[in-house]
């Protein structure tokens, strides 16, 4: 089949680059064509790190279960120690934590020595610290009364039993995971692992411990996105490489939109005699909703359905290809996954640098943090010459500083946002 000759007179001006569109718009159509999974599986908390919650857990119990103890301490009765101190009571009993046995009716004017975690016993409503405290034998002597609830943690302060405890589409952290454990919870549906197929594009590219001809290079994007999407909620595939070849890209392309949630391609994204990618696209049925963005690097940036698939086409440079995928395909990404937080927030830095640009497009900056200003900022130092080709720069950074459209010219000490490399 000769797609190269089926597509002579097809209109493809959808396709062709000329109707750039803002960068945060193109962020936004991204997480658009994202289609989350409807599907569920069971899964063992131990082994559920970084999957994706399909349903919200609602707490069976609250958190704490019963009041107890903040500190190592005494319990007492506060409405025992009225008027001026000092005050004295005897010690009746020690409780430590994990303690089961029924506690007996204590007189008012006793302390019970109690340990961190000890449920409180009946009628009880402060603890007082060792140091607060002057112990003689078994009797504690204190000059400060205490007030009620001090040193006591309240059943279900932390969560109250039905809430919801964390929301579906929240992807399981350590700290998620220690609570849902605390809960009691051993098991809970997550979604499915997000099926992603990628293949890199181009004549000129050689796998790493092959000799390179003249005017090849090495397949570094391949690599790249093969390492940034090793995630707990990620299937990923890896399809290889493929020549400056219509039929067989298409052919590629087909299979792949039918068999995978998403599919991504570097290479081939521009209007060059040699790029493909696009009338692939065409032959295959395919939609763009980000085609050529007002930013740098990464203006060839493409993104869409094809088949059953969410398409992601990377430029080829390796620089703009990774900037393309950390900062406008992941968020489509982590949408079609079902999660509910998709764009990473960000954070304030300040420049160590000077730098022009041109008014109207984003650019991103490879930067690394060289310390911090008097406000807790970190401080950035600006990293390689600004080619999209370079791969040094991103190897070496510790993240990228975006530069809004309406800026022309930066100077150091400047406010820029910084989105750290995850």
């Amino acid at each position: 089949m000769n797609i190269e000759a089926g597509l002579k007179g097809k209109n493809i001006g959808c396709f062709d680059g000329t109707d750039k569109m803002s960068f945060e718009d193109a962020v936004e159509a991204a997480i658009q064509c994202a289609k989350p999974p409807f599907q569920s599986e069971r899964v063992a908390l131990l082994d559920a790190a970084g999957r994706v919650l399909a349903d919200d857990v609602a707490a069976p119990s609250s958190l704490p279960r019963f009041d107890h103890s903040a500190m190592d301490g005494f319990a007492v009765r506060t409405a025992s120690f009225s008027g001026s101190g000092p005050w004295s009571a005897r010690i009746e009993r020690v409780i430590a934590a994990g303690a089961t046995e029924s506690m007996p009716a204590f007189s008012d004017d006793v302390a019970v020595e109690i340990y961190t975690g000890a449920s409180i016993p009946a009628g009880f409503d402060a603890v007082m610290t060792r140091e607060s405290c002057t112990r003689s034998g078994g009797e504690i002597t204190f000059y400060v009364a205490p007030s009620q609830g001090l040193n006591i943690r309240r059943a279900g302060e932390d969560i109250v039993e039905g809430t919801v405890a964390v929301p579906d589409g929240t992807a399981v952290t350590p700290h998620t995971a220690a609570l849902l454990a605390g809960l009691g919870i051993r098991e809970i549906a997550v979604r499915p692992k997000l099926r992603i197929a990628f293949f890199s594009t181009g004549s000129e590219l050689c796998q790493p411990g092959e000799r390179l001809q003249v005017g090849q290079l090495y397949d570094s994007n391949r690599y790249m996105v093969t390492a940034l999407l090793a995630l707990p909620w990620i299937d990923f595939t890896d399809l290889g490489h493929l020549d400056d070849n219509l039929d067989m890209i298409s052919r590629c392309l087909a299979d792949a939109s039918n068999q995978f949630d998403v599919v991504i391609a570097s290479g081939g994204m521009s209007q060059g005699g040699a790029d493909f990618m696009r009338q692939a696209l065409v032959a295959n049925g395919g939609e763009l909703s980000v085609n050529s963005v007002l930013m740098r690097p990464g203006k060839p940036a493409a993104i869409g359905r094809v088949g059953n698939a969410l398409f992601i086409g990377l430029p080829g440079n390796p620089m703009a290809a990774a900037v393309v995928l950390d900062q406008i395909g992941l968020p489509a990404l982590r949408a079609s996954a079902g999660m509910r937080s998709n764009r990473a927030p960000g954070q304030q830095a300040v420049t160590a640098f000077e730098l022009k640009k041109r008014e109207g497009r984003t650019e991103f900056v490879p930067v690394k943090i060289i310390g911090s200003n008097d406000m807790g900022l970190p401080v950035l130092a600006k990293l390689g010459r600004g080619s999209s080709g370079s791969l040094s720069p991103m190897a070496q950074g510790d993240g990228l500083a975006l530069l809004e459209p309406k800026t022309t010219c930066l100077s150091n000490g400047q406010v820029v946002r910084f989105y750290p490399f995850e």
